[in-house]
């Protein structure tokens, strides 16, 4: 492997996405008041929602909830650009079903959106040449779109591209970017490198919430750990723009935060999320639907710790 010091981009303006954490009032009933009011706190700290993520458990909320999720975030983005979660709810064995990824793609560019493509068991199963062929297919058909590298420990339809895949993928005109959750930092590096070779208006965008200084080296982000503390993601983006050499201190403390929340099991992170909300003041409860792992109580002084490390809770002072 390559060292990657020649990919340093000091003083770089970085593209922040953040997943949004979808609240729940009860384990069957998303809590779409206080989804609201995180999707403006999002807004005002300068990021890009995205919505129906993992992180807002879109994969496993029905059409209709999906639906309304997007309609009310194409209300409040009111033009603003935000993404969503492209989802084809099929079963392992399954073919991939073409038709349905197109109708999602339509109705969240049709919201004002940038569908982003999830993965599903039909797309998953394919051969690397058939789901590019996929991808073309949907790039045919609309404007704009994000692809989606995703980590079988988030999803077990996930799939890596191999580097010939990636490349074959920057030579889609419409796919704008694509987010990269392998969870290790050497492919991400690779990308960065033939992005920056074949197509450098391409945006990688770092899932990796375990390393997220691959801002750094040129990546943009769409993470889930932003939606902890959206806030604070934004002012280190801005110390990195400005040359603050504060920036290396603020992210290892969301680092920090990362390292303990992302731990295994991984999709238990939506749960430290809602207990740190809490925390902050800005959900009422942590609940979580049927079904998702949760994190034990003892959880919430770590994080109350790390809060206060931060500078937004009572603690450790920053």
């Amino acid at each position: 492997m390559t060292e990657p010091y020649d990919l340093l981009r000091p003083r770089r303006t970085i593209t922040g996405m953040s997943a949004v954490l979808l609240p729940f009032t009860d384990p069957d009933t998303p809590d779409l008041t206080s989804f609201e009011a995180h999707l403006v706190r999002t807004l005002a700290a300068g990021l890009v929602p995205a919505v129906n993520m993992d992180t807002g458990y879109g994969p496993t909320l029905d059409d209709g909830w999906r639906a309304r999720v997007l309609e009310l975030s194409r209300s409040v983005c009111d033009g603003r650009e935000f993404v969503a979660g492209a989802h084809v709810d099929d079963a392992p064995g399954d073919p991939l079903d073409l038709d349905r990824y197109h109708r999602q793609v339509e109705l969240i560019s049709g919201a004002g959106g940038t569908p982003i493509l999830f993965p599903s068991h039909g797309l998953g199963a394919l051969d690397e040449e058939g789901r590019l062929a996929a991808l073309r297919a949907v790039g045919e058909r609309c404007d704009r779109f994000l692809g989606f590298e995703l980590s079988r420990a988030f999803h077990p339809a996930g799939f890596v591209l191999s580097p010939d895949g990636y490349r074959e993928l920057l030579g889609i005109a419409a796919c704008a970017g694509a987010k990269h959750s392998s969870l290790e930092r050497a492919p991400e590096w690779d990308r960065l490198r033939l992005r920056d070779e074949l197509r450098p208006d391409f945006m990688v965008l770092t899932g990796n919430d375990l390393a997220i200084d691959m801002v750094c080296y040129g990546s943009d982000y769409l993470l889930g750990i932003s939606t902890f503390a959206p806030d604070l993601f934004a002012e280190r983006d801005r110390r990195w723009a400005a040359g603050d050499s504060s920036f290396h201190q603020l992210n290892d403390d969301l680092q920090y935060l990362g390292r303990f929340t992302f731990r295994t099991p991984v999709p238990a992170y939506k749960h430290s999320a809602a207990q740190f909300l809490v925390l902050r003041g800005w959900l009422d409860g942590d609940v979580t639907p049927t079904g998702a792992p949760r994190r034990p109580d003892a959880d919430v002084e770590v994080l109350r710790e790390l809060g206060g490390r931060l500078g937004v809770l009572d603690g450790v002072p920053a």
